[in-house]
C-alpha cells in the first residue's frame, strides 16, 4: 500500500507549520479611542469581543486521523488595540492545521492571541469530535456503534485566568452556552488519556504486527512535517496509523449472511419463477456505514437506505442481514459510487432484482483538505429492475428517506 496519498493529505497541514502568528496579527491591529488603561473592564468603554462557531479541522497526533473542531474565541481589548475579526479565525486555523490534541490546540490559540494582541484577556472554548472507527468484527456484533468521541476544552489568559471570574459568565452567556460548566470540561491530562480511540478501543485491533516498512514510512512523513517523531506524544503514532490502515486490507474472511455465504443464495421464487405479483415496496432506512476513501486514505461515513419489492406472502429481509451487507462492503478501501452499486447488486442477488439503494455520506477529505466545504455531504443512487424504469416506484421510496443529519453532530 503506497503512503504517497496520505502525504498529499498531510500537505495541507504542513503549510501551517511555516506560518507565524505575528505576521497575521500585526498588520490587522487598529487603534480605537476609549481603550486606555484607566477604568472599565478593559480600560474605558471597551468590552468583550467574541467570534463564534469557527469550523476548524485538525489532525490527531495519536493516530493521524482528522478531527472536527467548533471554536469560540473571545478577548477583552486593551491599550487602544483591537484586531480585525477575521484574523482570530486565521490564527486559530494556523494551530488547527498541525498535529494536535484538543487541550494543546486551545492553549496555543489562546497564548498566540494574547501575545499578538496584548489584550486584557483571551478566552477559547473548543468543542471537538474525533471519529471512532470500529473494526469489522465489532460492527457485525454491535450495529449501534457510537461513532464519535467528544471533548470540550477551554483555555484563558489575563482576566480569564480565573475560571470563577464574572467575565467567563459573560463570555458563555453571549455564546448561549448556559448549559456548559467549565469545571466539567475535560482538562489536559484526561483528554490525553481518553481522547483518541486508537489508544483504548478495539478499533486498533488487527491481525498480526504492523509492517515495519510502513511504520518507517509514516515516521518519515512526521519528520517531513517538521515534527519530532521521538516527541513522547508521537512515539506510538506511526504504529497506530498503520494498524488503522491495515483494518482495510482485503479480507480473507468469507462473508456469511445468516449462516449462508453471500453469492450462494438464490432469489426468492414461487413455483420456480421470480414472482412480481402482489408485491409491495419494503424499505430499510438509515443503516450506518463506515468506510475509507481509496483516493485520500481518509474516512467517510454515513447512512444507507435500501428499498426493494417483495411478495406479500414472503418474509422481508431482516435488518441485521442488510446491515451486515452494508458493513461488509463499507469496510474496504472504497469510493462511494462503487459502495452503492455493490450493496444494490448483492441485495438484488438475494431477491431477484427490483432494488434501489441510496447512500448519504460525509467525506472528511471534503473538509480537511483544500476546499474545506464544511457541512457538505454526498448522495449516490443505484437502481436495479423495476426501480430503474418506474419513476413512481422511485418517488415512493425516496419520499420515505428522512432529511439528512448534519455532519458528525
Amino acid at each position: 500500500m503506497s503512503l504517497r496519498l496520505p502525504f498529499e493529505a498531510f500537505f495541507h497541514v504542513v503549510q501551517c507549520y511555516k506560518q507565524r502568528v505575528k505576521e497575521i496579527v500585526q498588520g490587522a491591529l487598529f487603534p480605537e479611542v476609549g481603550l486606555d488603561d484607566a477604568v472599565g473592564q478593559a480600560g474605558g468603554a471597551g468590552g468583550l469581543v467574541i467570534v463564534r462557531d469557527l469550523d476548524l479541522f485538525s489532525y490527531c497526533e495519536s493516530c493521524l486521523l482528522p478531527f472536527q473542531v467548533k471554536c469560540q474565541i473571545g478577548y477583552v481589548p486593551s491599550g487602544q488595540r483591537v484586531v480585525g475579526l477575521s484574523k482570530l479565525s486565521r490564527v486559530a486555523d494556523v494551530f488547527a492545521k498541525r498535529l494536535q490534541d484538543p487541550q494543546r490546540l486551545a492553549d496555543e490559540i489562546c497564548s498566540a492571541l494574547h501575545h499578538g494582541i496584548m489584550p486584557a484577556g483571551v478566552a477559547v472554548v473548543l468543542q471537538c469530535l474525533h471519529i471512532q472507527f470500529p473494526n469489522i468484527e465489532s460492527l457485525f456484533l454491535d450495529s449501534n456503534h457510537q461513532g464519535w468521541v467528544k471533548a470540550v476544552v477551554h483555555s484563558g489568559s489575563g482576566v480569564f485566568e480565573n475560571e470563577l471570574a464574572d467575565v467567563w459568565g459573560d463570555f458563555l452567556s453571549l455564546l448561549k452556552f448556559r448549559g456548559i460548566n467549565l469545571h466539567k470540561t475535560q482538562m489536559k491530562d484526561s483528554v490525553q488519556q481518553c481522547w483518541c480511540p486508537s489508544r483504548y478501543s478495539s478499533s486498533a485491533k488487527v491481525i498480526g504486527p504492523p509492517s515495519r516498512g510502513m511504520v518507517t514510512a509514516v515516521t518519515s512523513i512526521l519528520s517531513s512535517l517538521g515534527e519530532d517523531p521521538l516527541r513522547k506524544e508521537l512515539v506510538g503514532t506511526p504504529s497506530r496509523f498503520v494498524k488503522w490502515l491495515m483494518n482495510f486490507q482485503s479480507p480473507n474472511l468469507e462473508m456469511k449472511l445468516n449462516g449462508v455465504a453471500c453469492g450462494r443464495m438464490d432469489p426468492l421464487k414461487q413455483n420456480g419463477e421470480v414472482s412480481h405479483n402482489k408485491q409491495q415496496i419494503h424499505t430499510e432506512l438509515c443503516l450506518s456505514f463506515w468506510s475509507q476513501c481509496e483516493h485520500h486514505l481518509l474516512p467517510f461515513y454515513g447512512v444507507v437506505h435500501i428499498g426493494y419489492y417483495c411478495a406479500e406472502e414472503t418474509t422481508p429481509l431482516s435488518k441485521s442481514l442488510l446491515q451486515s451487507i452494508v458493513h461488509f462492503y463499507g469496510f474496504k478501501l472504497q469510493v462511494q459510487e462503487r459502495l452503492t452499486r455493490q450493496i444494490a447488486e448483492t441485495v438484488s442477488s438475494l431477491l431477484g432484482g427490483d432494488v434501489m439503494v441510496v447512500v448519504e455520506a460525509n467525506h472528511t477529505c471534503m473538509i480537511s483538505r483544500g476546499i474545506e466545504k464544511f457541512g457538505s455531504s454526498t448522495a449516490t443512487i443505484a437502481m436495479l429492475g423495476r426501480f430503474s424504469t418506474d419513476p413512481a416506484a422511485r418517488a415512493m421510496f425516496l419520499k420515505n428517506i428522512p432529511n439528512p443529519a448534519s455532519g458528525g453532530s
